[in-house]
């Protein structure tokens, strides 16, 4: 089980009203899938200059066209000049090579929840990056001390961990190691905030705070589905008509994807050692048949 940091949140991020710890002027995006050129695009509209890398041309120029679609969705509903959007886009760099990250002043990893690539991902970007740079993983469950001890810079691996879709949700969870440094927490509070963020600082934990009590959630929906009690919409309907929700957990499940939520739960079960955390037999059968939600166009509903 990951330990929680030893200096106290309080600490750990608090600000220094009269100088900053270190300035941000350029952000390395790694990975250009849906999370990747969310991150890319509100860091663009912040000013920073940025960029974008993924392992092949097709991702990287998928991942612009999202931009594009996005700004352009933005400027019609009036919520952004075509000069800003124009400027936002000027912004943003593309290479298929992590060497173009090299001089970058914070790298956002974005890439596949799948633990030793994030951990060879970090290790090959600690080789690349200048000293100063700042390495944060958009993880929703890796442990961040796991991710920091394949570098040689635990004290400035950090996660920054946003919501889905990026340029929507206010939310990013930023998760401490227990070796980040309160500077690298400051300047990455700093740099979301700047990107119109509120960023909230939590320990390293298995499930961080957002998904140790989402996903339990969402797994006793499934359990209630598996049990008989009740039908999908009435499931996902007493959620949001009672509890206000925005959208129900069944339906939720199918937008995160399926083997993600499976995945979390294993972390948290095994990271917690509680058989609480015990993913739904449900919800193993249908990642097993492939049934992963809105990305596979079946899940708990279809598409």
């Amino acid at each position: 089980m990951t330990q929680l940091m030893k200096i106290p949140l309080s600490k750990a991020h608090a600000p220094t009203p009269f100088r900053r710890y270190m300035e941000i002027t350029s952000i390395g995006v790694i990975g250009a899938g849906q999370m990747g050129n969310g991150i890319a695009q509100v860091a663009a509209c912040a000013g920073y200059q940025v960029m974008m890398i993924d392992i092949e041309q097709s991702y990287v120029d998928r991942g612009m066209s999202s931009i594009e679609f996005s700004l352009s969705k933005l400027v019609s509903k009036d919520r952004m000049s075509q000069e800003d959007a124009d400027s936002a886009l000027a912004l943003v760099s593309t290479s298929t090579s992590k060497e173009a990250a090299s001089q970058c002043d914070l790298v956002i990893e974005a890439i596949p929840e799948i633990p030793n690539l994030k951990f060879s991902t970090f290790s090959e970007l600690d080789g690349i990056c200048k000293d100063s740079t700042i390495l944060a993983s958009n993880t929703s469950s890796i442990s961040i001390d796991e991710i920091a001890a394949a570098t040689n810079r635990p004290n400035r691996v950090i996660g920054m961990h946003f919501m889905n879709p990026v340029p929507i949700m206010k939310l990013v969870e930023i998760i401490n190691g227990s070796q980040t440094s309160n500077e690298v927490n400051s300047a990455v509070v700093e740099a979301a905030e700047r990107m119109g963020k509120i960023a909230l600082s939590c320990n390293d934990s298995p499930g961080f705070v957002s998904n140790r009590i989402l996903c339990p959630m969402l797994n006793e929906a499934i359990l209630t589905l598996q049990e008989g009690v009740a039908e999908p919409e009435a499931i996902d309907g007493i959620m949001k008509l009672g509890m206000n929700h925005p959208i129900g957990p069944l339906a939720l499940s199918d937008l995160i994807g399926l083997d993600t939520v499976l995945h979390i739960m294993n972390v948290l079960h095994e990271g917690m050692g509680d058989d609480k955390y015990a993913p739904a037999p449900l919800l193993i059968e249908m990642v097993e048949q492939g049934k992963l939600g809105r990305k596979s166009g079946q899940g708990f509903y279809e598409y």
